[in-house]
């Protein structure tokens, strides 16, 4: 076999090498943003479930506006937030509002009573289940993405074509660390 055909052989499996590996950054790439968008959705669903709340506790909170109104000023800076930083850090403070609703709900045995209140209790509860779920899922993605950045030889591709690392969805407070529990059966 003459040199020539040899060099061509060669050429050839490094450009069939590096298209491989430039596919599979891509496919991870997009499973990483479909995973985002994955958690995107149950926070929005979060969020569009939270005006229900605010309206079914509002006649019975009167003296808990404040926290009424934090949670309507969150969801309005959700809609403008763009990082997974942000969000990740609005989605803490939410929690944390939640939180304090359902802690003042105890305190008031007719809304505790209301079927309208128990429904939308249990909707945000299973919405919380999907949100972790999705958490976890975006986390394992980027993890896999950001590892394949870093190893031998998709590296190289991924330097050659800019492929950038991708932050995970993380708590941002030690308080946001600890298991929440909402409880609407007591």
């Amino acid at each position: 076999m003459s040199p020539v055909w040899i060099v061509l052989i060669i050429v050839a499996v490094l450009v069939v090498i590096i298209i491989a590996i430039y596919n599979s950054l891509v496919q991870l790439r997009e499973k990483v943003r479909n995973a985002w968008s994955q958690i995107d959705v149950q926070l929005q669903r979060r969020f569009d479930l939270i005006p229900n709340l605010v309206d079914t506790v509002k006649g019975y909170m009167q003296h808990e506006n404040s926290v009424l109104t934090k949670i309507s000023e969150l969801r309005t800076s959700w809609a403008n937030a763009s990082s997974v930083k942000e969000k990740s850090a609005l989605d803490t403070e939410l929690a944390e509002s939640l939180k304090t609703i359902m802690a003042v709900a105890e305190n008031y045995p007719d809304l505790k009573a209301s079927q309208n209140f128990s429904q939308l209790q249990e909707e945000l509860q299973n919405t919380e289940n999907k949100i972790a779920f999705s958490r976890q899922f975006y986390n394992d993605i980027v993890t896999k993405y950001n590892i394949k950045l870093e190893v031998v030889p998709s590296n190289i591709v991924a330097g050659m074509f800019r492929f950038k690392p991708e932050e995970l969805f993380e708590a941002e407070s030690e308080e946001a660390r600890k298991n929440v529990r909402v409880n609407f059966n007591n």
